[in-house]
């Protein structure tokens, strides 16, 4: 791996009319990492993507690829490669003409082109699928014959526009897996864009969240997660209680806002014992969402605020935690699991 980054942005901005879709982003993404672009609709993610595979040109500020100005090279120049939500496949065409397709137009040689497309395709692990047609495939398979066909020409850098929205939950958390692993074993650099948080977290060795085409913060998933810079990446990755104001001071002794993860605070009953360097508070629980694993549930304090809490069902049924609706209880936890954070509203 190489010490210059795989993609350098530096104060890039792009502008659509009035719109500003990124607005003065610079970060670098190292060679050889999963890196996420992690934000909402809007937030500017697939745009940065665009730029970087030349789609797009910046309006102000210089994108690096390699080390190399990217303002110099045309998309078709590019060593990148760009694995669409879509899949983007030829119909009429086998797996194997599919995969093979770029090799074809760049005049490889059809001996190298067969083998190249056949170790694509025992990357991805569909040797047996290479003569049947897309339509013959399920939806995970179009997804993983989508990634071959981007792997066979090598880049230097993956691209990857939210490529397993399309599938159902169980199925896109396993190709979560396998696109990880597949990364590791091919050692080049993705560039995942994404809404969801959870594949944020589990995929990327480092990820920039993105809101209103700035960077909130860039980190690894421990470190967004377990230390947000802003509400905003508080709020959005993953769910967390922003206290600030008069129910900071009373907790707290200062107004200054701070957040605290829903799996941090103990539900405690009305007049259980407790100790150690803790905030405390009465409540009462309003909302009982029962989720399998664990259960959410919604406690309003004394003064009409609500605070999430977040607990595992480690012998409890589900009867067992609706019954927890409107009981009196006391929230309970740690002090160190404060987070202060910046743009609190």
């Amino acid at each position: 791996m190489s010490d210059v980054p795989a993609v350098r942005f530096v104060r890039v901005s792009r502008r659509f009319g009035e719109v500003v879709a990124v607005d003065d982003v610079s970060l670098e993404i190292r060679d050889g990492e999963f890196f996420c672009l992690l934000g909402p609709s809007g937030s500017g993610k697939t745009t940065c993507l665009r730029l970087v595979a030349g789609f797009e040109r910046p309006d102000s500020g210089e994108i690096e690829l390699g080390g190399v100005r990217a303002a110099t090279l045309p998309p078709y120049d590019r060593d990148v490669n760009t694995v669409f939500q879509d899949y983007a496949l030829f119909p009429h065409m086998s797996v194997r003409e599919n995969v093979g397709y770029g090799l074809m137009l760049r005049r490889v040689p059809p001996g190298e082109r067969e083998r190249r497309v056949l170790e694509a395709l025992e990357l991805v692990r569909l040797p047996a699928a290479a003569d049947r047609r897309p339509a013959q495939l399920s939806g995970g398979q179009k997804q993983r014959v989508a990634l071959a066909r981007a792997l066979v020409n090598r880049p230097r850098v993956l691209l990857l526009d939210e490529p397993l929205g399309a599938l159902d939950l169980k199925l896109r958390q396993e190709m979560q897996l396998e696109l990880k692993a597949l990364q590791e074993r091919v050692g080049i650099t993705f560039v995942h864009v994404t809404h969801d948080q959870e594949e944020a977290l589990a995929l990327s060795d480092r990820l920039a969240v993105l809101r209103d085409g700035r960077v909130e913060q860039v980190g690894t998933p421990a470190e967004v997660y377990e230390e947000p810079a802003t509400a905003f990446v508080a709020d959005f990755v993953g769910v967390s209680n922003l206290i600030r104001d008069a129910l900071a001071s009373s907790l707290t002794g200062s107004p200054a806002a701070f957040t605290v993860r829903p799996e941090r605070i103990r539900l405690l009953g009305e007049n259980e014992a407790f100790g150690g360097d803790v905030c405390s508070t009465p409540g009462v629980v309003r909302d009982v969402v029962y989720l399998g694993m664990h259960t959410r549930y919604g406690v309003e304090l004394p003064g009409g605020e609500r605070l999430f809490v977040a607990e595992q069902n480690r012998a409890a049924s589900a009867a067992d935690v609706h019954a927890a609706r409107g009981r009196r209880v006391r929230l309970v936890w740690e002090r160190a699991a404060h987070r202060p954070v910046r743009g609190a509203r």
